[in-house]
């Protein structure tokens, strides 16, 4: 039964990353998007940032609906629906084209994530919910371990279409492995929609969202951009951005096991910690881009702090209403996915108005206010943060 267990999580995990390699897979290659398309870098990031947006609209409202239905039947329609997106984004002929094959899987994409990370709290026990929902984190860490850099590898080698046809077959390769392979999973206790959207009264939620919001708009501010700064301040090849970013993501596998290590037995001091680290990493990057050895060696620990900051925001969402584990998933896709729609956006705007190497001051600023946001809950909050407030 364990072994089962652990092959659903994996199936889950891998399904993760099917569809964050669609969605994250882009960043590798924004710039050849951006020579494709005849669009400035920052108009190219419009790939990732409404494809967010939509994501962020969809987060709170399509979990809820689906909540009742066969989890299986689910998650094959969400990996369906972006196999036949990613299809169409190959061939696309325009900028406007490629944009919308993009948002209309964007919707659905909260709706998997919200089963993956409910399904796999549900095999363990509460306290041990943030190291099985770490482990399908995994799929996030995969798509920047090798979705992001076989995708720019293909893109550098070969063409856009053709490194696009990677989101194609691994969308493919995930739809057949869930078909083949997951049995059936019905939802046995289904909560009605009032008890589930009831969590909403609590004030504590509000604050832990616009918390994950803050995290990760200082996440994706600097990431988004991640190509683009290796290019143009690091003055890295192709293949050595490449290289980069599956150091990058090496790395965020170990970030991975310490986040769900340490949430589990500390989770106020974890995010607290978060925050400053990542703000020094950032100042940091700014005074050392220009030389390749000392950026390889801060990518290493970005990496690690990267998925941190993914499962602090899980965790700081999902445990302020933990009686509500679908539509509490759901909230934190979507304030998540705000996140990466405002980072992103922000950090357009800083390379637009001031230049690349200037992008990691957007990160700067959402990681100073993270950090008071986080200080703020854990103040009012110091001795409920199970999820009982």
């Amino acid at each position: 039964m364990a072994r089962s267990k652990s092959l659903i999580v994996l199936i889950l995990a891998f399904g993760i990353f099917g569809i964050i390699n669609t969605e994250m897979g882009i960043i590798g290659i924004l710039p050849q998007i951006a020579h494709k398309y005849d669009v400035t870098v920052s108009q190219a990031g419009l790939l990732v940032s409404l494809f967010a947006l939509a994501v962020a609209i969809a987060g709170p409202i399509l979990p809820l609906v689906f909540s009742g239905m066969n989890r299986k039947t689910v998650m094959l329609l969400v990996v369906g629906l972006f196999l036949v997106t990613n299809v169409i984004s190959i061939f696309a002929s325009n900028f406007t084209v490629a944009l919308i094959a993009r948002i209309i899987p964007a919707f659905l994409h909260p709706v998997y994530f919200s089963v993956a990370f409910t399904s796999a709290a549900s095999f363990v026990s509460k306290d041990q919910a943030p190291k099985a929902i770490s482990r399908v984190f995994m799929g996030v860490t995969a798509g920047m371990v090798i979705g992001i850099p076989i995708t720019s590898f293909i893109a550098d080698i070969s063409t856009i279409e053709m490194a696009m046809s990677f989101f194609a077959l691994v969308n493919a390769l995930t739809f057949f492995a869930i078909l083949l392979i997951i049995p059936s999973m019905p939802v046995t206790e289904r909560q009605s929609y009032g008890s589930q959207l009831s969590v909403l009264k609590k004030p504590v939620l509000w604050l832990s969202m616009a918390t994950a919001a803050l995290i990760l708009s200082g996440v994706y501010a600097v990431f988004s951009f991640f190509a683009e700064y290796m290019e143009k301040v690091t003055h890295m090849s192709g293949g050595m951005i490449s290289l980069m970013l599956v150091l990058f993501g090496v790395t965020g596998v170990l970030g991975n096991l310490f986040a769900g290590k340490w949430l589990s037995s500390n989770a106020a001091q974890t995010a607290l910690v978060f925050p400053l680290a990542l703000g020094v990493i950032y100042v940091l990057i700014y005074l050392m881009g220009t030389f390749t050895a000392p950026m390889a060696v801060l990518i290493l620990v970005w990496g690690i702090l990267f998925t941190f900051g993914l499962n602090i925001s899980q965790y700081w969402i999902t445990s302020a209403a933990a009686e509500a584990p679908d539509f509490a998933n759901g909230l934190f896709v979507a304030f998540g996915n705000l996140g990466v729609t405002i980072g992103t956006s922000v950090g357009g705007l800083f390379i637009s108005g001031m230049g690349t190497e200037h992008v990691v001051w957007g990160g700067v600023i959402f990681m100073v206010l993270s950090f008071l946001a986080v200080m703020l809950r854990t103040t009012i909050y110091r001795s409920t943060l199970s999820g009982s407030q």
